[in-house]
């Protein structure tokens, strides 16, 4: 589970302050109404909106605008059109970055993006040009006390999960993506799961022990997290 953590990234969504709080319901919207869109209004036959929505949930938002994403999404609520799109990034260090964004205006947002780039170190790359130093993975987060944790590895083992890891919070079990919807029900039967994503994973986590370095690529990635169209960021730096 290297790289820049969701999991990390959803627990400070769900402590924001007032002043965050309306930027990350903002973006949250924006991936369920894409869900929504793409697949339909109903979360029991539509994977990924029900994982959108209990994203939402983490983070506090209010059901209204949940409501509101969906039938945006469907076109019962008039909307903009909304298109996801991604941008491949060199970061200070040589760290790879992977931008995940969903906007009305492709050309604003690509500008946008260069002018942090431009001011933080970084510069895009070409499609493809740092997307194969990842792959994309089922990531389930589970808060566990340790003395629970082996029977909860070997359960997620033996349904299918690809790896697991522990920290002093609990469980992160890694799946392939076409896996994680079976995994996710069958172990949410027994355990309280924290949160289900699909993860763009590095393949090989890039070490960096130049503190200076470390900075600037983490300020960097704090000003594409804030940026209101990114929806998710990756990069492969070893935590």
């Amino acid at each position: 589970m290297s790289g820049h953590s969701k999991w990390s990234r959803i627990k400070r969504q769900k402590g924001a302050t007032d002043q965050k709080r309306g930027r990350v319901f903002s973006k949250l919207s924006k991936t369920i109404t894409l869900a929504a869109r793409e697949k339909g209004s109903d979360p029991d036959t539509n994977f990924t909106l029900r994982l959108a929505m209990e994203r939402a949930k983490i983070a506090n938002m209010p059901l209204i605008n949940v409501e509101r994403a969906i039938n945006k999404g469907t076109g019962e609520i008039e909307g903009k059109k909304m298109e996801e799109v991604f941008y491949e990034i060199y970061g200070p260090g040589g760290v790879a970055i992977i931008v995940k964004a969903i906007t009305d205006n492709k050309n604003r947002t690509v500008s946008d993006i260069k002018n942090i780039l431009s001011k933080s170190g970084g510069r895009l790359g070409e499609t493809n040009s740092v997307r194969w130093l990842f792959e994309e993975k089922g990531t389930i987060r589970i808060t566990a006390e340790k003395e629970k944790r082996e029977e909860l590895i070997l359960n997620a083992i033996e349904i299918g999960a690809e790896d697991v890891a522990e920290d002093d919070e609990g469980v992160s079990i890694i799946t392939e993506k076409e896996n994680l919807q079976k995994i996710k029900e069958g172990l949410e039967k027994k355990y309280p799961i924290d949160c289900a994503e699909i993860e763009t994973l590095p393949k090989n986590p890039l070490e960096v022990n130049d503190p200076k370095k470390i900075k600037r690529i983490e300020n960097l990635l704090e000003k594409l997290e804030d940026y209101e169209d990114t929806t998710d960021i990756f990069s492969n730096l070893k935590e």
